[in-house]
């Protein structure tokens, strides 16, 4: 380095042409939306007391799930358990199938455990889509609902 100022020089140069602001982006002026925080309840506020009633909210007779056909075609929920209306429509010689050695192997390899073939569940639990009605079981198993009520486990998880 016979010459110092030089290189101190094509340093500056090149310390210089950076850019110090980024460009502004086209991209800002279409989302420009800003999401409020929650508000916060005044302290004030006066609560409505409903009017107190003597009768009494009946149980529900229903309230969770009920697996009707298990893995292996056992009927785990006979109909004298099952609500009236579905009871009279349930045909149990033709739900009472337990899945193949092939697809028992394909569940126990993809999910380690076999699911219940049927289900019954209340309509509060159900969800709705442009499909039909379905239910979610164990966060892992879609059911869908048939013309009897009940609901079967999507073939795609044992076909």
């Amino acid at each position: 380095m016979k010459n110092p100022w030089i290189f101190l020089a094509v340093l500056v140069l090149a310390a210089c042409s950076r850019k110090t602001q980024p460009a502004a982006s086209p991209a800002t002026a279409k989302n420009n939306a800003v999401i409020t925080p929650w508000k916060t309840v005044p302290e004030n506020r006066t609560e409505v007391v409903p009017p107190a009633t003597n009768a009494t909210a009946a149980p529900d007779p229903f309230p969770d799930p009920m697996i009707v056909i298990d893995a292996n075609g056992n009927i785990v929920t006979s109909r004298s358990q099952l609500p009236p209306a579905i009871a009279e429509k349930t045909n149990y010689r033709s739900i009472t199938r337990s899945f193949t050695p092939a697809q028992r192997k394909n569940l126990i390899y993809r999910f380690q455990m076999v699911p219940p073939r049927v289900l019954y569940v209340p309509e509060k639990l159900t969800q709705k889509s442009a499909r039909g009605v379905y239910v979610i079981f164990k966060k892992k198993f879609w059911y869908w609902q048939k013309e009897d009520g009940l609901f079967y486990l999507d073939e795609t998880y044992y076909q």
